[in-house]
C-alpha cells in the first residue's frame, strides 16, 4: 500500500504539465501583443520624437523581458517538477537549461521582475510631465520593494548555502 501511495504521489507531478502548457499559450499571447505594439509604432517611426521612440522601444523590451521570464519558468519549472526535457545535444539548447534549481529560478524571477519594474519606472520618468507625481512615487516604492526583496532573497540563499557548507 505504501509503494502504491508513493507511486501515486510521484505521478502527481504530471498534474503540473497543463500549467506549463498554459504558460506556453501565455507566451504566445505576449508575442501577439508584441507584434501589435510593433505594428502600431512602425508606421509613425519617421515622424516620432526621439523620446517617443525610446518609450516605444522600452514597451517592446518590457514585453520581451516578460516573455523571457515566462520561458524560464516553463523550462526550469517543467524540468524541476515534471520531467527532463529531452534536448541533449541540440545545438540551440540554452546552457542554463537543466541547471536552474528552485533557488536559482527564484532569484532569476526576482531579477526579471526588478528589470521589468525598472523599465516601467524609466518610462514614467521619460514622460514625467504627463504622469501623476503620486503615481511616480508609488512606482518608485514598488520598484524599491522589489529590489529589497531580491536582495533579501539572495542573502537568504547565500546564508543557507553557507550554513550547508559549515555542516558538511
Amino acid at each position: 500500500m505504501e509503494r502504491q501511495l508513493e507511486r501515486l504521489i510521484f505521478a502527481s507531478r504530471w498534474l503540473m504539465a497543463p500549467f506549463y502548457v498554459g504558460l506556453v499559450i501565455a507566451l504566445a499571447m505576449l508575442l501577439v501583443k508584441f507584434v501589435q505594439e510593433l505594428l502600431h509604432y512602425l508606421p509613425g517611426v519617421l515622424a516620432m520624437k526621439e523620446s517617443d521612440l525610446v518609450l516605444a522601444v522600452l514597451a517592446l523590451v518590457d514585453l520581451t523581458l516578460a516573455g523571457s521570464l515566462v520561458l524560464m519558468v516553463i523550462f526550469s519549472g517543467y524540468e524541476n517538477f515534471v520531467s527532463k526535457l529531452d534536448t541533449e545535444g541540440h545545438a540551440d539548447r540554452p546552457e542554463w537549461m537543466g541547471t536552474l534549481d528552485f533557488s536559482a529560478l527564484k532569484l532569476k524571477l526576482v531579477a526579471s521582475i526588478v528589470a521589468i519594474s525598472a523599465i516601467h519606472l524609466l518610462k514614467a520618468f521619460m514622460n514625467i510631465s504627463a504622469v501623476n507625481k503620486e503615481d511616480v512615487m508609488w512606482l518608485v516604492v514598488v520598484h524599491m520593494t522589489f529590489v529589497v526583496s531580491g536582495v533579501l532573497l539572495a542573502l537568504m540563499d547565500w546564508l543557507s548555502e553557507k550554513a550547508k557548507g559549515a555542516h558538511s
